[in-house]
C-alpha cells in the first residue's frame, strides 16, 4: 500500500530552477507548497548510486532529512541508444564545467559521438525520470517515467532546459525545447511519473 502525502508542504531536493517552477506547476493543484533545497541553503549530496533510483533516494532522504519534512526528488536523463545508453544517470555530468552546467557543450557532444559512429537515423532515444518522494522516518515511494524519441541537429528552440533542444518525442515534429511549456508538461517523462505519484499519493 502506498503510504499518501498528508503535509501541506515539501521541500523539493533539487538546486535546478528549471525543474522547481516544472514540479511546482505540477503540484500546484493539490495546494501543496513547494520550497526548493536550493533556497533552503542546503548543499547537494554526492550522487554515488549508478540507476536513476539510487540517485533519487540519495537526493530525497537527505532533504527529508534535513529539513523534517516530506521531500521530492527527481533524478532524470537522456539515454541515447547508439551511445549504449549513455550518457543517462551521467547527463549532468556530461554537462559540468568549472563555471557551472553547460548543455550546449553536452548537446553537441553526443551528437559529435554519434556522427562519429555514423549512427543510423533515426537515432532514437527516451528521457527518463524516477521520482522518490521519501519522509523524514526513512520511508519512500518511487515512480518512473520515460518518454521516447530521437536526437535531431542542429539544436531548436529556447524553452525547456537541459537536452530538450536536440530531443524530438515520438510521433511530434516539434523539440521539447520548441514545444509550447504547457504541451511538453503534459507528455513529457517527469509528467508520466508525475501521474503515477499523484496516483499512489494523493488519490
Amino acid at each position: 500500500m502506498t503510504r499518501k502525502l498528508t503535509a501541506d508542504r515539501i521541500v523539493l531536493a533539487t538546486h535546478n530552477a528549471g525543474k522547481v517552477r516544472e514540479i511546482r506547476a505540477l503540484l500546484e493543484p493539490f495546494g501543496v507548497a513547494v520550497v526548493s533545497a536550493g533556497d533552503l541553503g542546503f548543499d547537494e549530496p554526492e550522487e554515488t548510486e549508478r540507476t536513476f533510483a539510487g540517485n533519487a533516494r540519495i537526493k530525497a532522504h537527505y532533504a527529508a532529512k534535513k529539513s523534517g519534512l516530506p521531500a521530492l526528488s527527481d533524478d532524470s536523463g537522456i539515454i541515447v541508444d547508439a551511445l549504449d545508453g549513455a550518457p543517462g544517470v551521467y547527463t549532468a555530468n556530461w554537462a559540468e564545467t568549472p563555471e557551472g552546467r553547460d548543455f550546449v557543450m553536452a548537446m553537441t557532444k553526443v551528437w559529435a559521438l554519434l556522427e562519429e559512429k555514423h549512427a543510423p537515423e533515426p537515432r532514437t532515444a527516451r528521457f527518463n525520470a524516477t521520482l522518490c518522494l521519501a519522509w523524514p522516518d526513512g520511508h519512500d515511494e518511487l515512480f518512473e517515467g520515460q518518454v521516447e524519441g530521437r536526437i535531431v541537429w542542429p539544436m531548436r528552440g529556447a524553452n525547456g532546459f537541459g537536452f530538450d533542444p536536440v530531443f524530438v518525442p515520438e510521433g511530434k515534429a516539434q523539440t521539447f525545447g520548441e514545444m509550447d511549456p504547457a504541451e511538453k508538461h503534459a507528455m513529457s517523462h517527469r509528467a508520466v511519473a508525475f501521474a503515477k505519484l499523484v496516483e499512489g499519493c494523493f488519490g
